[in-house]
């Protein structure tokens, strides 16, 4: 029992710890993504504490952390800038109307992502090969690496342009103290997250040092941003007042609604998957929806821009430590807190800090095994891995996962296509036996029918399905044509081994099939299991 307690303090340690500095990483993040989707800093910042928040409490995977993301924000773009225009465009024009059609477009996705958990949706994040699963780790590391290089830029005359002189080789300095504190913190010591420790670090040695680089608070004022100073999310008791419910609302934002709950379930179960791999345990995908689902509807009422799972800050919590669900309740309620009250602290925390943490994700989260297996895997496979990768860092999550899954299932299908073939033989009464191996689909009916020879064959024929699997409707159809050709042709075949639901779904097509059907069990394979069998 005292071992018990002594393991659980040390979990809570660790998660506390994590979840400090998962806070400090969230800042930055959100703060940036309200700016890609064209809204105030604190909108990103109240999304990153309500998704995490709640999706921490009641998700199906303890430790993951979501908030505001870059994947969903680069779909609001275009949402926020055309719900501006319709604003201006209304009998009464309204400024800034596109903020209240995102709020309104979050809480329907939320709903839609709420569905998917309650119908099970969910468990389809298993159909996503291992390609596709590598190639989204990479694109995704890629997409992170790309997105701090916007931090070794400087605003001058309201342009950013590249740091040069000092002021890169400072920036490069710091991000390379925060890697090293990293990279040998944790050969030193576990019992401190090395995450937290390099930042902590690097900020005092700014702060005392009194070097002039770009901080937080900096950064915000430069994205045109007032500051983190807030207060607590207010309800948006007018949102249906001033979005109207109509028709053309629905058809504005339902497409939106529907590609940010695509991208954020698809990003969300795809980290689960990835963090299971990493802890050894399993989470509850359908559990996992309905909270994303959850948190988005509201953080919409209050005021969010919706969100998702966010695989750098995820991942910075697993490798500080952070395994329960008290990680991530500790990020959004210190973040909350940065807000409210330590806003002028958190401001000075340098940016570079925060890009070095984000490079060591890079590194971590990149699946530098590619190299070593890319040539060693089937071509398909390695060119699945690429593509995935090119797409998610060209486009976004969702169109490169699908268009991986799809690409894997057409291999699949021609592949198995070309496994089915028929053996034969001669029964001592003449009757000629096919025994079919391999599926038989709608890839492989081609090939299966070029198996027979109806004119040349004898009167009796029979078809043997031990070695058979009919996988679909179009397998029944090629088998009922097949019966018509020996009919028409005046000849005597008969069906064997077949499946129980086969059987079935050849009955209901047509009842003269219960003639052609062998129904004698005599699979060597199998036997039936009788009130006399006792199993022990």
């Amino acid at each position: 029992m005292v071992e018990f307690f002594k393991q659980k303090a040390a979990n809570s340690k660790d998660d506390i710890l994590s979840g400090l500095t998962v806070a400090l990483a969230l800042v930055p993040e959100a703060v940036a993504f309200a700016f890609v989707a064209g809204v105030d800093p604190l909108v990103g910042l109240y999304a990153a504490f309500m998704i995490g928040l709640i999706t921490s409490v009641f998700g199906g995977r303890p430790g993951m952390i979501s908030g505001a993301t870059g994947a969903l924000a680069v779909v609001m773009v275009s949402l926020v800038s055309e719900g501006n225009q319709m604003g201006l465009d209304m009998a009464e024009p309204i400024q800034n109307m596109g903020l209240n059609y995102l709020f309104a477009t979050v809480i329907l996705a939320g709903i839609f992502q709420f569905l998917a958990g309650v119908f099970k949706f969910g468990k389809f994040v298993r159909l996503i090969p291992h390609p596709v699963m590598m190639g989204f780790v990479n694109g995704l590391a890629i997409v992170i690496f790309m997105s701090q290089l916007g931090m070794f830029t400087q605003k001058i005359g309201g342009e950013s342009v590249w740091l040069a002189g000092s002021a890169l080789y400072t920036m490069i300095g710091l991000v390379g103290l925060t890697m090293a504190i990293m990279y040998f913190l944790p050969k030193i010591t576990t019992k401190v997250p090395a995450a937290l420790t390099a930042i902590l670090t690097v900020s005092a040695i700014v702060i005392f040092g009194g070097l002039d680089v770009s901080t937080v608070g900096s950064f915000i004022r430069d994205g045109g941003g007032a500051g983190l100073k807030g207060g607590l999310p207010n309800f948006q008791s007018q949102l249906f007042t001033l979005v109207p419910l109509n028709l053309a609302t629905i058809k504005f934002i339902l497409p939106y609604a529907a590609i940010i709950a695509a991208i954020g379930l698809i990003e969300s179960l795809m980290t689960l998957n990835l963090l299971d791999e990493i802890t050894e345990s399993r989470g509850n995908g359908n559990r996992e929806c309905m909270a994303q689902g959850a948190a988005n509807i509201v953080t919409g009422f209050f005021g969010g821009m919706g969100g998702c799972a966010m695989i750098g800050q995820s991942l910075i919590n697993v490798k500080s430590g952070g395994r329960g669900r008290l990680s991530g309740i500790i990020a959004a309620l210190t973040l909350l807190a940065f807000i409210l009250f330590a806003s002028p602290l958190i401001e000075q925390v340098p940016i570079a800090a925060l890009v070095g943490v984000m490079f060591m994700v890079v590194i971590g989260t990149f699946a530098w095994a590619t190299f070593g297996i890319i040539n060693k895997i089937p071509r398909t496979d390695a060119f699945v891995i690429v593509l995935v990768t090119g797409l998610t860092v060209i486009f976004d999550l969702a169109i490169a996962v699908l268009a991986g899954v799809i690409v894997s299932a057409l291999v699949f299908a021609w592949q198995d296509a070309k496994r089915i073939r028929a053996r034969k033989s001669f029964k001592e009464d003449g009757t000629k036996v096919y025994e079919v191996w391999g599926p038989l689909f709608f890839g492989s009916i081609t090939t299966f029918n070029s198996k027979f020879d109806v004119h040349g064959d004898p009167q009796n024929v029979e078809i043997d399905f031990i070695e058979s699997r009919v996988a679909d409707h179009s397998g029944i159809e090629a088998i009922s044509n097949l019966v018509d050709k020996y009919e028409n042709a005046g000849k005597s075949i008969k069906l064997k081994h077949l499946s129980a639901d086969c059987i079935t779904l050849l009955q209901r097509a047509d009842a003269r099939f219960n003639a052609v059907i062998i129904r004698d069990i005599d699979d060597p394979r199998y036997y039936v299991v009788t009130d006399q069998v006792k199993i022990k």
